[in-house]
């Protein structure tokens, strides 16, 4: 299920107004599904170049993620200022993942979280009745990305291109492409 959202409303991350405040602000981490656990688990000596001496020390006393026993979900540990534990800042104080930066240098072949690519998109899966619902999670502090969005005129579900071929093929995205076209013109 895809909300009417993905496909109707517009979005561009605009870094230069938010400063990446996705990665700072709010209550919880980024969700992770577990075999990403695994994954990053395993590429965390390759990662550490990239994080900050306290995110590292985190890590090794903490962990890198904790269980959400509300949402049931893992998620990426925080720091004591609510930013996630790969969060790095670059001399703009704009943020940058330490997974993301690893990964564009060839470090890895992990990307970030899928829940990080997908973002503004949410999935919510309703085990019971087996499927995934996609969501616009809809924050203020995405105000200039909607903007940025509507003076570029692009959708969230083109915005996430990448990551929804990532995570649900090149023939799903094709057909909600299509439906979105389709469904545009009624």
């Amino acid at each position: 299920m895809i909300s009417s959202d993905v496909a109707e409303k517009h979005f561009v991350c605009n870094l230069e107004k938010c400063k990446g405040a996705c990665c700072y602000e709010g209550d919880f981490g980024a969700p992770l599904e577990k075999p990403e656990l695994e994954q990053i688990g395993a590429l965390l000596e390759k990662i550490r170049p990239y994080l900050s001496e306290e995110s590292i020390l985190k890590i090794k006393e903490e962990g890198f993620f904790t269980f959400n026993e509300k949402s049931k979900v893992y998620e990426t540990a925080l720091m004591n200022d609510a930013s996630c534990v790969f969060m790095g800042r670059d001399q703009l104080g704009i943020t940058f993942c330490g997974i993301e930066k690893a990964y564009h240098e060839n470090k890895i072949a992990f990307k970030k979280p899928i829940s990080c690519h997908l973002y503004p998109i949410r999935i919510t899966k309703n085990e019971a009745q087996g499927f995934e619902a996609l969501n616009y999670d809809q924050w203020d502090i995405c105000q200039s990305a909607c903007t940025y969005g509507a003076k570029k005129n692009v959708r969230i579900y083109e915005f996430a291109k990448e990551a929804l071929i990532r995570k649900y093929g090149q023939e799903f995205y094709d057909a909600l492409a299509a439906a979105v076209k389709e469904y545009s013109q009624d």
